[in-house]
C-alpha cells in the first residue's frame, strides 16, 4: 500500500492544520513536552497519532473504489518515518471498498478499533479539515481529544496575526488601557490569543469580556473561530471574485456533442447561483459577529458579546462548512486554471470540475409555494 504521492508529503513537514490537511505527526513533535496532548490523543492506536490526514480530490479511477458517488475523500497516510515525510508512507481512503481491513493493518493491534474508525468516519463527513470546524464536530460526537490537536498551523498563524491585530486593536486598547508599552505588545497579545495554551497575559481580556474562568477557554475558542473564518474569507475573496468572473467564460477544447454542451452550460448557471447563495450565507453569519463586537468596542457592552461567544459554537458547523466549500472551489479553480492561462479544458474535465462544485454546494433552494390566487389563475 505504498503511497505514490510521497513527494507531496515533504511540503507538509511544517504544516499542522489547514482546510485540507491535518498533520498529526507535526503536532506530535510540537507537543512533545505537553502531557495533556498525550493524555487525550486523537486516536487510541499510537501509529495513527503520527499520521497525516488529507482531504483528497478523487481522480476518475479512484472514484471506482467507492460504492457512493463522491468527488473527494479522506485519505489517511501513515509515514514511513515521522521525522521525514518525504520518505512517503502507506495510505487508505476512508469509506472505500474494504477500507476497514486495510485500516486495521495500518493501525496494528491496539484496542478500540471501533472508536478510531468512528473518528475517521466523522472526519469524512466534513468538507474541510480546518481546526475549528474539526474540533467542534468531534466534540459533538462525544470524542475527548486534547485541544492541542486543533492548533492553527504555523504558516497560517503568521499570515493571520496581522489581520487579527487590526480586527481587535480597539478591544486590546479597551482591555489594556492602563498597561505600559501597549503598542509594542499588540503582536505578542495576538499571538497569545491565537495559540491554544492559556496565557496569563490575556487575563485583562478575560476580565473585560466578563468571562468566568470555567467558560473562558470555550469563549476564547469561539472568538478565535470567528476571527479565523473572517480571515479565511478575507484572503479568499479575490479568488472567489475570479471564479465568478471566469466561470461562464470557461470553454471546452475539442469536439463536443450538443447534449454535453448544454449540460455544461446549465451546470455553470446553477453553480453560480449556488455559490452566490453560499457566499451570502457566510457573510451574513459573520455580520452577526461583527455587530455584537462593534457594540462591545463602541459602548463597552461586554455581556452581549460574552453571551454570543458562549452560544456561538452552534454556528460553527454551518459557518465552517460554508467556508470550507468556498475555499475548495476558489483554490481548486485557480489550480486548474492558473492566472495567465486560457480558460480551456476538455469536456470531461470541465464537466467533472463543475459537477464536483455543484454537488458540494448541495441542492438548490426550493421555489416558494404558489399562492391560492396564483394557482387559480
Amino acid at each position: 500500500m505504498q503511497d505514490r504521492t510521497f513527494r507531496s508529503l515533504r511540503g507538509l513537514e511544517k504544516t499542522a492544520s489547514t482546510s485540507r490537511v491535518l498533520n498529526l505527526a507535526a503536532l506530535l513533535v510540537r507537543n512533545a513536552d505537553n502531557p495533556a496532548h498525550a493524555a487525550n490523543p486523537f486516536f487510541m492506536a499510537d501509529p495513527l497519532n503520527g499520521a497525516v490526514i488529507v482531504r483528497h480530490r478523487l481522480r476518475a479511477a479512484e472514484r471506482e473504489g467507492f460504492t457512493d458517488h463522491r468527488y473527494s475523500a479522506t485519505k489517511l497516510i501513515i509515514p514511513f518515518a515521522r521525522e521525514d515525510l518525504g520518505l512517503g508512507g502507506r495510505s487508505v481512503f476512508v469509506a472505500e471498498k474494504g477500507w476497514r481491513e486495510a485500516f486495521e493493518a495500518l493501525r496494528g493491534d491496539a484496542g478500540d478499533i471501533e472508536r478510531d474508525a468512528a473518528v475517521l468516519e466523522a472526519i469524512d463527513e466534513l468538507p474541510s479539515l480546518d481546526p475549528f470546524l474539526l474540533r467542534e464536530h468531534l466534540k459533538r460526537r462525544g470524542f475527548t481529544i486534547s485541544p492541542s490537536h486543533f492548533d492553527i498551523s504555523g504558516p497560517d498563524l503568521t499570515r493571520m496575526q496581522r489581520f487579527v491585530g487590526g480586527e481587535i486593536a480597539k478591544l486590546i486598547e479597551l482591555a489594556y488601557r492602563d498597561a505600559e508599552g501597549l503598542e509594542g505588545n499588540i503582536n505578542r497579545l495576538v499571538e497569545a490569543l491565537l495559540v491554544s495554551k492559556s496565557d496569563e497575559r490575556l487575563e485583562p481580556l478575560r476580565l473585560t469580556l466578563r468571562l468566568e474562568k470555567e467558560n473562558y477557554q470555550e469563549g476564547i475558542f469561539a472568538w478565535k473561530g470567528f476571527l479565523y473564518y473572517k480571515w479565511v474569507l478575507n484572503t479568499l475573496w479575490s479568488q472567489v471574485k475570479d471564479v465568478f468572473a471566469e466561470l461562464m467564460r470557461a470553454k471546452v477544447m475539442g469536439i463536443i456533442d450538443s447534449a454535453t454542451r448544454a449540460e455544461i452550460e446549465d451546470t455553470k448557471i446553477r453553480l453560480r447561483t449556488k455559490l452566490e447563495r453560499q457566499v451570502r450565507t457566510v457573510r451574513n453569519q459573520l455580520k452577526i459577529y461583527d455587530d455584537v463586537f462593534a457594540e462591545l468596542t463602541a459602548s463597552g457592552n461586554a455581556s452581549g458579546f460574552r453571551d454570543f461567544l458562549l452560544k456561538s459554537p452552534d454556528m460553527f458547523l454551518t459557518l465552517g462548512e460554508g467556508c470550507g466549500l468556498i475555499s475548495h472551489i476558489a483554490t481548486y479553480w485557480r489550480y486548474q486554471f492558473p492566472h495567465g492561462r486560457t480558460l480551456v479544458a476538455d469536456a470531461g474535465t470541465l464537466l467533472d470540475i463543475l459537477q464536483d462544485f455543484d454537488a458540494g454546494l448541495g441542492q438548490e433552494e426550493a421555489a416558494p409555494p404558489a399562492t391560492a390566487a396564483a394557482a387559480a389563475a
